[in-house]
């Protein structure tokens, strides 16, 4: 082990309960430490002038600290559990204590948001500034005896990392790992919408050719996981979203192959994320080679 971490971020929310607990079963799986992370700060426009008010707000953030690392200890007894308190804003602070992570963890929405916020900024922010995976987990809890890793395949980099990724997790985990190709045909769009002279066999042929080249390297690295293949015509974010409300973990690129390069979250990815059916992880083209347990 190289000393890195899995760092996941609290603020007492049911989100953010529920992203701990799934953290500190990822850094038992992986061998490695859990960072527990809270953000503080004066939660007023003006400034404080009292210097003791602002010991006050960063002894409660303390004391918030306290209760997430109570909950890793009893989640993982035994788990080297590391307590990180920072002031500033949530993402922020996930981003800026991140340096030695392998992997962030954060809830959907924190304490700030309200019941039917499917997605608070902060759940948007660090995967789209991360240079590392960032699994994003719903307030909602997944399915119970989940066996399956749904992972998006269209033959970009980050899909290709999203894919070692994906395989690595289900190694850990015993999973079976469901590889999905969405591809879209614009002759099939309805009326004035649908455009001339496409042809929906080399579509279809081209997202084949995309799917097996991407596909036939990783695999080779990883013969002990089960695997099963979805090709489907249908738009990816809905298809990704209704074949992962049954699985374990959903893992996504950061942008796909119809994105700009200068994109930080491709529409497929934020898609999804909105749409929150399980744990989202999302991967960027730039992450290192997935680590296991040492």
């Amino acid at each position: 082990m190289d000393g890195r971490e899995v760092l996941v971020g609290f603020d007492a929310s049911p989100a953010a309960e529920r992203a701990l607990r799934w953290a500190a079963v990822e850094a038992s799986l992986r061998g490695m430490p859990l960072g527990v992370c809270h953000a503080w700060h004066w939660p007023y426009p003006q400034h404080a002038q009292d210097r003791g008010a602002m010991q006050i707000v960063r002894r409660m953030g303390a004391l918030t600290l306290d209760d997430g690392l109570r909950l890793a200890r009893e989640t993982v007894p035994g788990l080297d559990v590391r307590p990180v308190l920072l002031k500033g804003t949530p993402s922020g602070a996930l981003l800026a204590a991140s340096a030695d992570a392998a992997l962030i963890v954060l809830g959907a929405r924190g304490a700030g948001g309200f019941d039917r916020l499917p997605l608070g900024s902060a759940a948007v922010h660090v995967p789209a500034h991360a240079d590392r995976p960032v699994v994003v987990v719903p307030a909602h809890d997944e399915p119970e005896r989940a066996t399956r890793i749904v992972v998006g395949i269209d033959g970009s980099p980050a899909s290709e990392t999203a894919l070692r990724f994906a395989l690595a997790e289900a190694r850990l985990r015993g999973a079976v790992v469901t590889l999905v190709c969405a591809w879209w045909d614009p002759g099939a769009l309805p009326g004035p919408d649908r455009l001339p002279f496409t042809g929906p066999q080399a579509v279809k042929e081209q997202a084949k050719a995309r799917f097996t080249s991407s596909v036939g390297p990783c695999l080779v690295d990883y013969p002990d996981v089960a695997v099963e293949e979805r090709f489907v015509r249908e738009r990816a974010g809905r298809v990704l979203a209704d074949n992962a409300r049954d699985a374990m973990l959903l893992v996504v690129g950061d942008h796909g192959i119809e994105s700009s390069p200068t994109t930080l979250l491709g529409a497929v990815t934020r898609a999804v994320l909105h749409e929150m059916p399980s744990p989202v992880a999302v991967v960027h083209e730039r992450d290192p080679k997935p680590q296991e347990s040492s």
